[in-house]
């Protein structure tokens, strides 16, 4: 079938394989480029499927030489439905492994489930010469059912108290709107924090814990987000601001029980904006990067996923036992984005900014052109007029 991207409201419902494959080796190709990283000899990805969980396996597996066991639940193709650009990174990152031979297991399973962490604990005993040096936990599912209630949780993204108002744009038609979010109540706040907390790395790293897997240098990482005064109303002080909150809380709880266990740390690594299938839905969100990147290209500062990740494991932990870690102790890798000449720039942009100047003050072409990559399209090299079997 010819395969083509269908966009409903900014959400692109279709991927293509090829496409997904090419993206997945651009990013081994840029790792291959750099100096090698110190090895490290095991990892587990737990959300392994695209963003900054993909882009971390890739720099370990292909620039530390380490063996890497995926997590993720992506759904593969049915009929003329393709698959999720997930499930097409994860089987391009195993064939390229594969090729290679490097040493990687990936499973589709729903990683909040009891179920899927002894599957996975259980595989990682026969699968790994030793025991593990990395966790990243890079969740980033919007629902979460909880097996003691049988509840469905769903997060969501709104203020809390009174209303969001904002400024927004369509990226693809690239006008310019109004955004107005309502505020969350107590029982959408639960749910986000239910979702999208610490409660799950948690359990991971308890289970992880008891099954004697965790190295005595085991770095044990989280990803997260802060961003600018900007986007604060409607994230930072908003329902996934708390859920924030609490994975914060989680890597200190979590590091105290790792330090007894002599197991290693657990650290909240903080990352720079970058465009992903949920930012482009975000209010607000798409605008802010569409200027940020502009001002960090001109900079020179401008990173993706793969970029920050290499960073993350050749400056911030090129040392495992001495993390650089800011007087929070998270690991800021969203130091350029936050740097005072940037936000100042962006800050000075934002407020001029309009209709008829849009295109010249944000870089809306490059979000819109890194949003169709996330699914395989608009990639050089491949030729979408081709049947392709999803």
């Amino acid at each position: 079938m010819i395969i083509e991207p269908k966009v409903l409201n900014n959400i692109c419902i279709t991927a293509h394989p090829l496409g997904c494959e090419k993206e997945v080796q651009k990013q081994i190709d840029y790792i291959k480029k750099q100096k090698k990283l110190d090895n490290i000899k095991n990892a587990l990805i737990i959300g392994c499927s695209g963003g900054y969980g993909l882009a971390s396996r890739i720099a370990l597996a292909f620039s530390a030489n380490t063996a890497t066991i995926g997590v993720s639940l992506e759904k593969e193709a049915q009929g003329k439905r393709t698959a999720t650009p997930g499930w097409y990174n994860n089987e391009a990152f195993s064939k390229i492994a594969k090729k290679e031979g490097v040493s990687e297991k990936t499973f589709n399973l729903d990683a909040f489930l009891n179920e899927s962490k002894e599957t996975v604990i259980n595989e990682a005993k026969n699968f790994f010469d030793g025991k593990i040096d990395v966790v990243i936990y890079s969740l980033a599912s919007p629902v979460r059912m909880d097996e003691k209630d049988g509840i469905l949780y769903r997060s969501t993204l709104k203020p809390l108290g009174s209303p969001f108002l904002g400024m927004g744009v369509d990226f693809l038609s690239e006008k310019i709107t109004e955004v107005k979010v309502d505020p969350a109540n107590e029982e959408e706040l639960k749910s986000t924090i239910k979702v999208m907390g610490g409660e799950d790395w948690k359990l991971w790293t308890e289970a992880l814990i008891n099954a004697d897997l965790l190295s005595e240098n085991a770095i044990n990482i989280a990803y997260s987000y802060i961003g600018p005064e900007i986007t604060k109303g409607v994230y930072r002080d908003g329902t996934i601001g708390k859920a924030k909150d609490h994975l914060d809380d989680t890597a200190d709880e979590l590091d105290e029980i790792m330090t007894k266990s002599n197991m290693g740390h657990a650290y909240i690594s903080v990352n720079k904006a970058v465009v992903t299938r949920a930012s482009s839905v975000i209010p607000t969100i798409p605008l802010y990067v569409g200027i940020l990147f502009k001002v960090m290209q001109e900079k020179g500062l401008h990173e993706g996923c793969i970029e920050q990740s290499y960073r993350l494991f050749d400056e911030k932990l090129s040392s495992r036992n001495n993390a650089i870690v800011d007087e929070n102790r998270k690991i800021r890798l969203d130091d350029w984005e936050m740097r005072a000449d940037v936000q100042k720039e962006v800050i000075d942009l934002w407020s001029k900014i309009n209709q008829d100047n849009l295109t010249e003050i944000a870089d809306l072409k490059l979000f819109r052109k890194d949003y169709m990559n996330l699914h395989g399209f608009e990639i050089e090299g491949i030729d979408y007029a081709k049947d392709v079997n999803p």
